[in-house]
């Protein structure tokens, strides 16, 4: 894997190129954030073990029946995950991120789903735990909250990699509230990005197992290194993603490419994985972008 300060330059590069790209192209920049929510909430969803599909979701979030039962609090995960979601898209750039602005996202997030702690921090005996992490108490969790929003404003000069993995991770090592904290700090890391000038991340449900490695790693040791991959990449494959719809490539299916160039089509899937070159990840299919 190369190192952080690697992809942080390739990710500059590709910042750069997508501004350039983008002036005077808004309204494809909206259709493409429009089109990610139900990717958006499928894979933050599955991650907590959710257990509709992408298609029932972007089924739900278009309000047409499904063809099986769910429940009623997987119902309101999606409707309320791709509201949420929206919000950020579109005022993520007007106020910085503080507490009263997670307490307002908690609340849409967990609204009709448990609207007793809806917006809320834990408080009195509500320790959780997870796995065999048990989270800080009740009564350190706002002082353990204002001061990572503060370390993370403190480092504006970092990169932005550093600054996202370590935020998310910190977070989630507080987990501050009883329901909703992996779903609600997939979403701070957007806002964060937007409002730092950086497109948003979708972290899929199929790389789960080294996010959940990545929060091992930082428990008992303390190290961002697995969390920072996984950023990266994700960042890599966003950009990708609207660079080849910006510059009006023809996209392709990797294995549609593979045979067009006559490649391996393992090789060019294990170097779209690595992001080595411009391919990315919609709707569970590998594709690329092609000069036409």
């Amino acid at each position: 894997m190369p190192k952080v300060a690697e992809i942080f330059k390739k990710i500059s590069l590709l910042r750069e190129r997508y501004y350039k790209t983008a002036l005077g192209k808004e309204p494809l920049i909206k259709l493409i954030a429009d089109s990610e929510v139900a990717e958006q909430v499928y894979n933050s969803n599955a991650i907590e073990n959710s257990t509709l599909s992408l298609e029932e979701t972007e089924k739900i979030l278009l309000q047409i029946d499904l063809d099986r039962f769910i429940s009623e609090r997987e119902l309101f995960e999606a409707k309320n995950l791709a509201r949420v979601v929206t919000y950020i898209n579109r005022n993520a750039q007007k106020n910085e991120l503080n507490l009263t602005v997670i307490l307002f996202l908690h609340k849409m997030l967990i609204s009709n789903i448990r609207d007793d702690i809806a917006g809320r921090l834990r408080q009195g005996n509500e320790y959780v735990r997870v796995g065999s992490y048990i989270a800080p108490g009740p009564h350190e969790v706002t002082n353990l909250l204002e001061t990572m929003l503060a370390e993370y404003q403190a480092k504006n000069h970092e990169n932005i990699i550093k600054r996202i993995s370590k935020f998310h991770l910190t977070f989630e090592h507080i987990h501050p509230f009883i329901d909703g904290n992996g779903r609600i700090g997939r979403i701070l890391n957007n806002y964060l990005l937007i409002r730092e000038g950086f497109v948003p991340i979708n972290i899929k449900f199929i790389d789960r197992k080294k996010y959940y490695e990545a929060f091992e790693e930082f428990n008992n040791k303390n190290l961002t290194h697995l969390m920072n991959e996984i950023v990266g990449k994700a960042l890599t494959n966003s950009y990708h993603k609207r660079l080849a719809y910006l510059e009006n490539k023809r996209i392709v299916t990797l294995s549609e490419y593979a045979k067009m160039e006559n490649l391996s089509h393992s090789n060019v899937l294990n170097k779209a994985t690595r992001q080595t070159i411009e391919a990315f990840l919609e709707k569970n299919v590998w594709k690329i972008g092609m000069d036409i």
